[in-house]
């Protein structure tokens, strides 16, 4: 059987596959569910957060979330590894630890072997078993594109919890990863990128979000979530809209993937990276037009953004220092919003 490579078989890849923002509003319309609907429904579907909420009523909460997308990478391991670790993402943006986790699957059965389906499933295995998740069970369909990802659940304690609305004014922004990782998985699809650029792109995907839990727990720090599909710009101006407020954030104090400087200044982005734009431009006064292929690239399995009391960094950072995540650096603050102003900065 001849083989496409992996990556030719999805229209899109990895987050960059997500619906576009302004149809997902339309799909969703009409269906918000919160508290007023189910009292013991902490987090619903109103505010953009990661994981639904349920209240257990013993001071601790459940998390729920599901995620999946269509390969990013052609090598199958790789894809299952990735698509795991970023599923498992929206549950440490919530300050919490995953216990327990689904398989998502959807495969071309007639098409590619079974053997590549198998690998995809061994990467999402080990990378639960990295974070001690139990992969208890799963879902599969016969799909004309390959897709993967999971179900996950978790738990956090009620103290620990962070969503998008608890970010406050005067509060400093960081990130735990690098942007760029659209642009490099793009470059990878379309056969333009080199072993440097590949090896960036396979280290970054694959690199868990786990130091989430662990900085949820540091008195101070009010918000966390991951930045994915939808870009860098369109989660801060989730969690400031969901925190009614402004951000100013400095691009040169952005941390950028090296191996992507060139693509950026190629303008290899992914296909959803203009529609990104398309959704949330209006929103945003740029300064620095360099900053433009950055802010929008959809980035799957991307780093955590954090929103915390300035007093909060020294500790933070010692949390990423211990687990092995370098230091972050202060991107931006978040301030009240005037009426006369857009709710992002960029300089």
């Amino acid at each position: 059987m001849d083989l496409k490579p992996l990556t030719q078989y999805a229209k899109a890849s990895g987050c960059g596959c997500k619906i576009q923002p302004a149809i997902l509003s339309e799909i969703l319309q009409g269906f918000t569910v919160s508290s007023a609907d189910f009292p013991q429904l902490k987090v619903g579907n109103h505010s953009g957060d990661d994981c639904s909420v349920w209240d257990l009523g013993n001071g601790s909460y459940l998390l729920q979330t599901v995620d999946f997308f269509t390969p990013l990478v052609n090598d199958a391991y790789t894809f299952g590894k990735a698509a795991a670790t970023n599923a498992l993402s929206d549950i440490w943006a919530m300050g919490g630890k995953p216990i327990m986790a689904n398989a998502v699957m959807g495969w071309p059965v007639d098409v590619l072997p079974i053997a590549l389906a198998r690998e995809v499933l061994r990467g999402a295995k080990d990378a639960c078993f990295q974070a001690g998740v139990a992969l208890a069970g799963g879902h599969s369909i016969d799909s004309p594109e390959p897709m993967f990802g999971l179900s996950v659940t978790g738990l956090v304690q009620d103290k620990n919890l962070k969503t998008n609305s608890g970010a406050a004014s005067g509060d400093i922004l960081v990130l735990t990863k690098p942007l760029g990782i659209g642009m490099l998985s793009a470059a990878h699809k379309r056969m333009l990128s080199n072993k440097e650029q590949d090896n960036a792109l396979f280290h970054w995907i694959t690199k868990p979000n786990s130091v989430g839990a662990e900085i949820a727990e540091i008195d101070g720090v009010h918000a966390i979530t991951d930045v994915t599909g939808f870009g860098f710009l369109g989660h801060l101006l989730e969690l400031c809209e969901a925190s009614q407020l402004s951000a100013e954030v400095e691009f040169a104090q952005l941390p950028l993937i090296p191996e992507a400087v060139n693509l950026a200044a190629q303008f290899v982005l992914p296909d959803n990276a203009m529609r990104n734009w398309n959704a949330y431009q209006n929103e945003i006064e740029l300064n620095d037009q360099a900053a433009f292929p950055w802010i929008v690239d959809p980035q799957s399995s991307g780093g955590l953004l954090i929103a915390m009391d300035p007093s909060c960094l020294e500790a933070v950072n010692q949390v990423m220092e211990k687990t092995g995540n370098g230091i972050c650096k202060v991107i931006g603050t978040l301030g009240v919003k005037s009426e006369a102003n857009k709710r992002i900065l960029l300089k």
